[in-house]
């Protein structure tokens, strides 16, 4: 292939699902044309925030605490120091630095490989098109959390651990964010699939279950937004969870995750609207006593005008007569 060919792949004919291709011809363009596996590998992960916060999470939450409690390093903000470098001598610091080398490799000649088996997905690389099957399954989303492919990398996960005699076959496999699965760790037998199902429980008896669709405003796969029927201010909008369940505390996190998305829009679209609006109420009535009347759990968002009441002071603590000022 040559300059002109390979430029109209890049700018016309490259088609991308990741950013895989154009980093791994970069890496062939700096380094001669040639580049091991291993290289290439090496320069996609410095694209991956995943992998990077994955190991603050290390530092921090495991050998950066176990340090501190040693006084060996202090740490201020996000920053670490280790104790007494300034005293120490170019020499002192080439001999500690050996040491540590000579520590490490001791480790990993004992252990081996096994000492980062917590980061594979599988001992064998799962076959694209089966992985797919596994994502779209989950509607790539994670299916203990929630969140979408497009926020955080989706790992395919051993719901029976194979070290623990687990197949690889597709009805093991389950999507998981990263963070999820490795909180999941090898020795969790979980199987979070039919979490999905919950997401369609209906009351047919209910309004919010059985709305009319010509009301909803925006909706995705979890959530709508409607006008509220009896507003206590123009443009008085609900934030409706699709699942029929009356307490707010029973919500999971791709329900919240859904809600704050509507929620967003909902007051970019009552703020296109009307230029008056200055602030926002944000309320959820949960039980009797609390003032719930429908019991499927919903949202209030409520814009606020200047003036719109004498004084506004408290917001949602007069709720309660005469405890809004404190």
């Amino acid at each position: 292939m040559n300059y002109s060919e390979l430029k109209e792949f890049i700018s016309e004919k490259m088609r991308m699902s990741h950013i895989y291709q154009p980093v791994m011809i970069k890496k062939l363009l700096r380094n001669s044309g040639i580049a091991t596996d291993k290289e290439i590998a090496e320069q996609l992960l410095q694209f991956d925030p995943s992998q990077v916060e994955y190991y603050q999470n290390i530092t921090n939450k495991m050998v950066g605490k176990v340090l501190r409690n040693r006084k060996v390093v202090e740490k201020d903000q996000n920053q670490y120091c280790l104790v007494g470098f300034n005293r120490l001598s170019i020499e002192q610091i080439k001999v500690l630095s050996k040491l540590c080398d000579e520590k490490i490799e001791a480790f990993i000649k004992k252990r081996g490989d096994v000492i980062w088996n917590h980061r594979k997905i599988s001992r064998d690389a799962i076959p694209g098109t089966v992985r797919y099957e596994v994502l779209k399954r989950a509607n790539f989303r994670c299916e203990l959390c929630g969140i979408s492919a497009d926020n955080f990398g989706l790992e395919v996960d051993h719901i029976f651990p194979v070290s623990k005699g687990g197949p690889d076959d597709i009805n093991n496999y389950q999507a998981l964010c990263y963070k999820c699965n490795s909180s999941k760790g090898n020795r969790d037998t979980a199987d979070l699939r039919d979490r999905s199902k919950i997401f369609t429980h209906r009351d047919d008896n209910c309004i919010f279950c059985s709305i009319d669709k010509n009301r909803i405003i925006e909706e995705d796969k979890l959530s709508y937004i409607i006008n509220d029927k009896y507003p206590v201010t123009y443009g008085h909008c609900l934030i409706i969870p699709k699942r029929h369940f009356e307490n707010y505390f029973d919500i999971t996190q791709p329900e919240i995750n859904s809600t704050h998305r509507m929620a967003n829009k909902a007051k970019q679209l009552i703020q296109q609207k009307d230029k008056s609006i200055k602030g926002f109420n944000i309320g959820i009535n949960s039980g009797v006593v609390a003032g719930q009347t429908i019991f499927h759990t919903h949202i209030h968002l409520i814009p606020r005008r200047d003036n719109d009441v004498l004084d506004p002071t408290g917001g949602v603590r007069n709720v309660i007569v005469g405890k809004g000022r404190y």
